[in-house]
């Protein structure tokens, strides 16, 4: 039996002013102040200062950070204690180097998405001997507690001017200067060689992870104007058959549900572009029951979007219909404003390539739309006739935006760059000359066997006879450099493109 309180309790009434702040409060100070976005969503402080102007100093007396709130470092410091459970190949890498320190001397300037998971790779990267000044990639994406843990530079929210200042602060600093740089994006990269030349040509190396950053090393290369060696870590195996699949597979519909609490059942979707990020997207959204269609340029990715059983189609041909439209690209303008008009009310719009320029935001931004904030980065522009289209975190990457990717994939992303940092600061002058390299396989493999304990899975040696007959080192690589494993590389359509803006 169902019994109702008879208490003549007023529910239609608000609370007061006082009682939504006492009940923000208490929820943010809980322990799910400690869930990574949830304590980025939920944070109560009435202080609405730029961290740019207040003073903060932590335990050990120092300044020298910007981050929202310095006091968060202890949540921090519990978001990383339960990352660095699914991160035990980072871990390893610490076992194998004791007595050793292969980054010793290397002084790392970095810009990611300052995550649980960036700080145990931070954390690794000390204890092999490196000193680490770091910086946030995605105005959006910095988990706040985290940032207070490592004393960073960066918060979530932060507005584009921050974003440049923040970056500037890493680079420029009295008496260090770096000479490493580990790059998500290409925005540090761009601003050393811009603003500071001399530091520039003294790096001893770039590591790169994204699309658009390795696009805009390319470029440089080509123009002649890169003086340093870079890896190329995006494009490596163990970035893109990992990371920007499975991880994508996995955190597009936590992004999506988190924001929108949308039914994928019976759902119009397009995602743009069929690469590995794509292919996980897309993969995801079929097993919920979605009709799914993609977009592409690239007549193998079509193809095997085709074997797959999505219709590959033109967004200006089904725009009309949809109800969730996904960029994966990192290309530009792959969402125009004259097909933001043309869409019904009630479209999903959100972006899981790096770019923000993917969805032609800007365009939006006109006096004769108006902008709504519904929740956290979930806004709803409206035409003049109502229609409303909802855009997430204004173009820019959903999935660690709006909620949080899988630690144990990002493992697989942060051990290659640690790997690739190694690489590049130990290699002897003659081994790279100033151009962009991918990872070797033999260190790709090195990556994946440190992830495989997790799941007590157990390769097959080869005899000395089938070694012999494939002509292989019983050790590896087991494959060739250009082997692409099961899904297509883009490469060549990617690096000769004119979309990007060049940088010179």
């Amino acid at each position: 039996q169902i019994q109702f309180v008879e208490d003549k309790q007023e529910f239609s009434k608000f609370p007061t002013k006082t009682g939504r702040r006492s009940l923000s409060r208490s929820i943010s100070q809980s322990s799910t102040d400690s869930y990574s976005s949830a304590a980025s969503y939920t944070d109560s402080s009435d202080d609405e200062t730029s961290p740019r102007d207040k003073t903060q100093v932590n335990s050990r007396g120092s300044t020298d950070f910007c981050v929202k709130n310095i006091k968060q470092a202890e949540f921090g410091r519990r978001e990383i204690e339960i990352a660095v459970q699914d991160m035990s190949a980072l871990i390893s890498l610490r076992k194998r180097a004791q007595g050793e320190k292969p980054l010793a001397g290397a002084k790392i300037v970095g810009c990611t998405h300052i995550t649980a998971q960036t700080a145990v790779l931070i954390e690794t990267l000390v204890s092999l001997g490196a000193q680490c000044r770091w910086t946030a990639c995605n105005i959006y994406s910095t988990q706040n507690e985290v940032a207070a843990t490592h004393r960073g530079a960066g918060w979530r929210g932060e507005s584009e001017d921050d974003f440049w200042w923040c970056i500037d602060q890493c680079v420029n600093t009295e008496g260090w200067q770096p000479n490493m740089i580990l790059d998500d994006g290409g925005d540090l990269t761009h601003w050393v060689y811009k603003k500071y030349p001399n530091v520039f040509k003294k790096i001893r190396g770039i590591v790169e992870e994204s699309v658009t950053g390795v696009h805009r090393l390319y470029q440089l290369s080509k123009a002649g104007k890169l003086c340093v060696p870079a890896m190329n870590v995006n494009d490596s195996v163990t970035k893109q058959k990992f990371d920007n699949l499975y991880c994508c597979r996995e955190s597009i519909l936590d992004g999506l549900k988190r924001t929108t609490d949308v039914m994928f059942g019976g759902k119009q979707v397009v995602v743009c572009g069929y690469g590995e990020v794509g292919k996980g997207c897309c993969a995801a959204l079929k097993a919920l029951g979605s009709v799914v269609c993609i977009t592409e340029i690239d007549p193998i990715c079509a193809l095997q979007g085709c074997m797959d059983g999505f219709r590959v189609v033109k967004l200006s041909e089904v725009v009309r219909h949809v109800d969730v439209i996904i960029t994966c690209t990192g290309n530009k303008n792959v969402v125009t404003r004259e097909q933001l008009d043309r869409m019904k009310n009630g479209c999903i719009v959100c972006n899981m390539g790096h770019s923000n320029t993917e969805i032609d935001v800007a365009s939006m931004r006109t006096p004769e739309l108006t902008w709504e904030r519904v929740r956290s980065q979930v806004d709803h522009v409206i035409w003049p006739d109502g229609k409303r289209v909802i855009l997430l975190a204004e173009g820019r990457l959903l999935n660690l935006s709006c909620s949080t990717v899988p630690t144990f994939v990002l493992s697989i992303t942060a051990t290659t760059q640690a790997l690739a940092l190694i690489e590049l600061y130990n290699a002897p002058e003659s081994r790279y000359k100033q151009d962009v390299y991918l990872l070797p396989k033999k260190m790709d493999e090195y990556v994946a066997s440190l992830h495989l304990a997790t799941f007590d899975a157990h390769l097959t040696e080869l005899s000395d006879e089938q070694a012999k007959y494939l002509g292989l080192n019983k050790n590896g690589p087991f494959k060739p450099n250009y082997y692409r494993y099961y899904w297509s590389a883009r490469l060549e359509m990617q690096f000769n493109s004119s979309s990007f803006p060049p940088l010179a």
